[in-house]
Formats: structure tokens, sequence, C-alpha cells
């Protein structure tokens, strides 16, 4: 519970980004007059570190990461935090402030930001998601236009322009704009040039990388990569640093991570796609019949958005948790669909259903609150039960693949 008299008495309420704006709380301190601010203003008020803001709906915490990596790899003082896991006031606490740091931003922590203006700010993607907390889709989508709240003309922002949601929230925005595209060439900015990772600023072309040495799985993680790259390059990286940088990176745990590869069937964790969005990301990065394991908690959004690369694409599906009837209800007539109970039954399922050549993805569409504490826990315990229905072990993941 919340003691509202002491909260009530405070000169700043930090807010916690999990606390609606709409609960009796936060609405008894706005009403109260009390000023409240989110963690990451009240660290970015005591950093002196140049600030790097990444935000959009999916691919936040890969982005983040390899920026992060990327500038390390130039040999840059630099640090991630935010969303990511590492408090943002952690890093203000420092005696010594890192050079640089990147900040993965989320809608909620977005959501109480007042001076917060990055060096670079970061606008991955645009799809519906969190409808559980916002009452329409432009209420998440102004959220995310806080990124922009304190722009001027000395702002540098880099956008993913195949996306025309985010070419519409960044309309009108002051400050530099650089593009990152893998459709089209961009007259500033990071593109595909052919099968090649591209750099184009007045100043300097780059050629980084062919796609099949970057270490990450799909499509969308192209992009993800043409954006930290692009990112780097205005935080001043090189050339060969960017290029040995995506070549080194490693994927991070949850996010389209093989697990193994078993009678060749490839499994994969994908428990951080906790949205529709995500989920449609996942299907559509792999060439081979997928297995999709969708359950959880419903956040609010129409698992229908799946069925075009569900019919393209998939074998069929094994849905649990809370939101099974209703993935059952909008998805079982149009691709074969078993329900089981808890992630022990769930890997039984897939094995029955999945067949060579295939892969197995758990990428759930929901959050992970019905069953476990977070995706986290809810991804070990797949690749748990994957290792133990094959007979192997931590130590022996990817082993047959």
């Amino acid at each position: 519970g919340h003691d509202m008299p002491r909260i009530l008495a405070s000169r700043l309420v930090v807010v916690s980004p999990g606390i609606d704006p709409s609960t009796e709380v936060r609405r008894g301190v706005e009403e109260a007059g009390v000023p409240a601010v989110a963690e990451v203003e009240l660290a970015y008020r005591n950093l002196a570190s140049r600030v790097i803001g990444v935000t959009g709906t999916n691919g936040k915490t890969t982005t983040t990461a390899l920026c992060g990596h990327l500038l390390a790899e130039a040999g840059l003082d630099v640090v991630t935090a935010g969303n990511i896991g590492r408090p943002l006031s952690e890093v203000a606490l420092r005696e010594t402030q890192p050079e640089w740091v990147v900040v993965e931003l989320s809608s909620f922590q977005l959501a109480d930001l007042q001076a917060f203006d990055p060096w670079i700010g970061v606008l991955l993607n645009l799809a519906p998601d969190h409808l559980d907390r916002y009452p329409d889709l432009p209420s998440y989508y102004e959220e995310k236009r806080r990124l922009f709240a304190n722009a001027s003309e000395t702002s540098r922002w880099v956008l993913n322009v195949d996306d025309p949601d985010v070419i519409e929230l960044a309309k009108g925005v002051p400050g530099a704009r650089y593009g990152a595209s893998t459709e089209r060439p961009v007259e500033f900015g990071a593109f595909l040039d052919g099968e090649m990772l591209v750099l184009r600023l007045e100043e300097r072309q780059d050629r980084w990388v062919p796609i099949d040495d970057l270490p990450l799985v799909g499509r969308h993680n192209v992009m993800n990569a043409l954006l930290a790259g692009l990112t780097a390059a205005l935080a001043g990286c090189g050339e060969a640093e960017i290029g040995r940088g995506l070549r080194s990176f490693e994927a991070l745990p949850h996010r389209l991570q093989p697990v193994g590869e078993f009678d060749g069937v490839l499994w994969v964790n994908d428990s951080k796609g906790t949205n529709v969005s995500a989920s449609r990301v996942a299907i559509r990065a792999f060439h081979r019949p997928v297995v999709v394991l969708l359950g959880g908690r419903h956040k609010g959004e129409p698992y229908t958005a799946l069925l075009p690369e569900l019919e393209r694409n998939a074998r069929g599906i094994v849905a649990f948790g809370e939101a099974a009837p209703q993935i059952v209800a909008e998805l079982g007539d149009g691709v074969p669909l078993t329900v089981a109970g808890g992630m022990d039954s769930v890997v039984r399922a897939a094995r029955r259903m999945a067949q060579p050549g295939d892969v197995v993805v758990l990428s759930p569409a929901c959050s992970s609150y019905d069953m476990f504490a977070n995706y986290a826990e809810r991804g070990r315990a797949f690749e748990r039960e994957v290792l133990l229905a094959h007979g192997s072990s931590a130590n022996g993941r990817g082993g047959d693949s």
C-alpha cells in the first residue's frame, strides 16, 4: 500500500514507471500539487555524461546494448542504463561519471520526464503495445513523443524511416534528422547497399559489414544494427570500429536466442516478445516452418494481427496461460493449434507438433505475470524444459546445431 499522508508531505515524489497514472496514489499526488518526476528525470538532472536516449516499441534493449558495445569498441567510456536493467540514478551517483550513457526508455519512463534532452535521440519503431494501460493507441504513441519534448535546433535524431508512424511522430520536431532504412538509400544516415550495411553522411561514407556477418537473427535486427551503427557514427566512432563491433556483438538473452537444435528442430527463446508486433517479427525472422508458443497475460491487442505471418510460415501454435482461450478463439480456425498447461507440457506439445527442419520459438505476445515473475524467468523455464526434454544440460546448449 501507499502511505498517502507521508507521500503528500514530500517535497518531491520520484515515480516508479510501474505505477499507472490513473491510480489513486498518482491522482492524489497530482491534485495535491506535489512535484513528481521519473527516476530517469531525477538522474538526468544530476548527470554530467552525454546521453543517448533509445525508445520504440520493439528492439530497445538490443539496440541500446549494441550502441553501448559499439562505443566501447571505439574506446569510449560508456555504460548502458534505464529500462535495460541498470537504474540511471545508479550512474548519476557515481563519483566519476562516464563520458557517455546509452539510456533505454520505455513509454512508462518517458511519461514523467520534464527536462530530459538527449545528445542523440533514437526512435526505433511504433506498434500497438500496453493497451492494458493506455486507453487507446494514440495515447501510447503520445507518450513516445515525449522523447522530443525538449528538442531544439542542436538536437540530433536517429529515425527508422521505414516506419511511417515514426516519421509522423517526429514531424515538425526541431533538430537534425538522420534516417535508417533496409528498403532504400537515404540522403543522410545508414542503409543497405545490396547486402552491405553502409553509412552516408556529409563528411563520410562507410561500408561496415555484409548482412551475413551480423551475429543477430532476423531482418528486424538488420534495422537495429543500422540504427546503432548510425548512432555510434554520430558519437564519433570510426568505420573500422563500427564494423568490428557489429561483428563481435552477442545476442542478448531471451531475444531470439537459440537454445539448441535437437533432432533437426531449432529451439529459440524469444520470451522478450511480449506484444503482438514483437511476435510477428519473430515469426517472420525464419525461413523455415515455425511452431509458435503463444500465451501469458493478455495485454489488450488482438492476436488476429499474427494471422498473415502464421498462415505463411507456421506449422502450428501451442497456446498457454491466461490468454489461451482468447488465442484459441482468434486464431484456432486459421492455424493448427493445441493448448498446454505449464512450461513442461508446452514443450512436450511443441515436440509433438514440430518436424525436422522446423523452428520452435517461444514468442508469447503476452506479458509473463500470470505464471512467472518476469519474461526472463519465463525464458529460463523454457530453456530448462527444452534441455531436459532432450536429455541435455545448459552446458550442452546448441551442441547439436
